[in-house]
C-alpha cells in the first residue's frame, strides 16, 4: 500500500482533521471533495467493487444459519468511552482496549477502536448510510472493530478483506420524548465542548456502549461484505446493520447538526455527513423461524390428507 493509502486511512480511521501532507481534502459538502469525486481521487479502491453503504433490499437477503448471536465482552462497562472528537467530518468516541465483540458469523474476535456517527440536517431530513428498503433514517451509528489478532495495528487490517467488523445501528426519531434516552443526552452534552473541527474532550461521565443501545435485539440483523465509507473506501469491512433502530429523541438528534462547525466558528455547520448508497451487495441474515401455530397447521394438514387418501 502506497504511503497516501496509508495516511488516508490513518484519518478515517483514528479521526485526526490534520490529515498526513498529500491527502487529499475528501468532504460531504463541497462539489470539488464530495463523495462523487472519491472515486476518481482514490481510484485504487473507492471505485470498487463491495462498496458500502448499500440499500437492503429485506425480501432479497439470504436465510443463513452461521449468523448467530453476539457476544459482547465489556460493552457494559461505565469506563470504556475515552473521549470525544470533533474531526471536521464527523463526531467521534475513542474507546478504550478490552471491548470485543465475538460470535455473530464472524471469523475472530474483534476489538473496538472507536464509534462514529453519520446524520443529515435535523431529525426532518434523514442522514442514515444505509438504507432499509429504500428508507433512509435520520441518524446512524458506527461502532469499528478491528480483528483482535492485529492488536489494533490498522495498516494491516485494511490489507485484509475481513480486517474490520462494524456494527451498524440506525437511529430514528422517538416523538413522544424530550431529552432521551438519558444515555444520548449525556453524549449530546459534549458537543458544546467540540464546536469546532480539531477540538476533543475527555469523557466523564459513566456511559457505557450498552447504554447507548438501550431498547434494541442485538440478535437480528443483516450482514454484508463491503467497505469504509470514507476515503480511502478500502474493502476490508464486514459488516453488520441491525434490524432494530435505536429510538432516540427529536431534540438530542437536532443537537448534531445545529452545534458543531466543519471547520472553525465561521465554518459551515456540519451536516449530510453520509456517502449515498452504493451498488448493491449480496445480504445474509437470520433463518426465519416457524412459529408453533404454523408447524401445527402444517401437521394437521398432512394427517387431513392422510385421512383422505387413505379412504380412496
Amino acid at each position: 500500500m502506497d504511503r497516501l493509502l496509508v495516511a488516508l486511512v490513518a484519518c478515517a480511521l483514528v479521526g485526526s482533521v490534520h490529515c498526513a501532507t498529500g491527502s487529499f481534502p475528501w468532504c460531504y459538502h463541497l462539489p470539488t471533495c464530495n463523495d462523487t469525486t472519491w472515486p476518481t481521487q482514490v481510484p485504487q479502491h473507492c471505485n470498487g467493487s463491495r462498496q458500502s453503504p448499500i440499500n437492503i433490499v429485506t425480501a432479497d437477503a439470504t436465510g443463513d444459519s452461521s449468523l448467530t448471536a453476539f457476544t459482547f465482552t465489556n460493552y457494559d462497562s461505565k469506563t470504556a468511552l475515552k473521549k470525544v472528537m470533533n474531526t471536521g467530518r464527523t463526531v467521534k468516541v475513542i474507546t478504550d482496549s478490552g471491548v470485543q465483540i465475538s460470535g455473530g458469523g464472524l471469523s475472530d474476535h474483534y476489538e473496538s477502536i472507536q464509534f462514529h456517527l453519520h446524520w443529515g440536517n435535523g431529525s426532518s431530513t434523514p442522514g442514515s448510510e444505509h438504507t432499509v428498503n429504500g428508507k433512509r433514517y435520520p441518524m446512524e451509528i458506527h461502532i469499528v472493530h478491528v480483528k483482535a489478532s492485529y492488536r489494533g495495528n490498522t495498516t494491516q487490517a485494511i490489507e485484509d478483506s475481513n480486517g474490520l467488523a462494524v456494527l451498524g445501528f440506525l437511529i430514528e426519531v422517538d416523538t413522544n420524548t424530550t431529552g432521551l434516552p438519558a444515555s444520548w443526552k449525556t453524549l449530546s452534552s459534549y458537543l458544546a465542548n467540540i464546536t469546532e473541527a480539531g477540538q476533543e474532550v475527555a469523557i466523564s461521565h459513566s456511559i457505557s456502549l450498552d447504554d447507548l443501545l438501550t431498547g434494541v435485539d442485538r440478535t437480528k440483523y443483516y450482514r454484508y461484505l463491503g467497505s469504509l465509507t470514507t476515503p480511502t473506501c478500502n474493502e476490508a469491512v464486514v459488516w453488520t446493520v441491525f434490524k432494530e433502530s435505536i429510538k432516540v429523541s427529536k431534540d438530542v438528534i437536532d443537537l448534531f447538526s445545529t452545534s458543531i462547525h466543519a471547520g472553525n466558528s465561521s465554518a459551515p455547520l456540519m451536516t449530510n455527513v453520509y456517502r449515498s448508497t452504493q451498488p448493491a451487495q449480496p445480504v445474509r441474515t437470520q433463518l426465519a423461524e416457524t412459529s408453533g401455530d404454523t408447524r401445527t397447521c402444517y401437521s394437521l394438514g398432512l394427517m387431513a390428507l392422510s385421512l383422505l387418501f387413505g379412504k380412496c
